[in-house]
């Protein structure tokens, strides 16, 4: 049953996405509805200014992977990185 929920909401995500090319002067909508409810304030700041989800984002919807995501987030974070490097490192498209 959670692989059923979990992939209707990866569905959902997926439908209500607009290409970063699409995005108009309105953010919002449903898809970012469900970004915001899904992965919070900030990625859904990001997401209504035309930024696209990470990999590592994405992967906060599978069960078990969710955890080594947020432990390798938590291990950069205490590194010190910046949105800047991150940038640098996936392309200005993300952060």
């Amino acid at each position: 049953m959670k692989k059923i929920a979990i992939t209707a909401i990866a569905l959902f995500l997926m439908l209500g996405m607009v290409p970063s090319a699409q995005v108009d002067a309105r953010p919002g909508g449903v898809g970012g509805l469900l970004v915001g409810c899904c992965f919070g304030i900030r990625t859904v700041g990001e997401f209504n200014e035309g930024k696209d989800l990470h990999f590592r984002e994405w992967g906060r919807l599978i069960p078990i992977l969710n955890i080594g995501l947020a432990i390798w987030d938590g291990i950069q974070g205490y590194e010190g990185i910046t949105t800047s490097e991150l940038a640098a490192e996936y392309g200005s498209n993300y952060f």
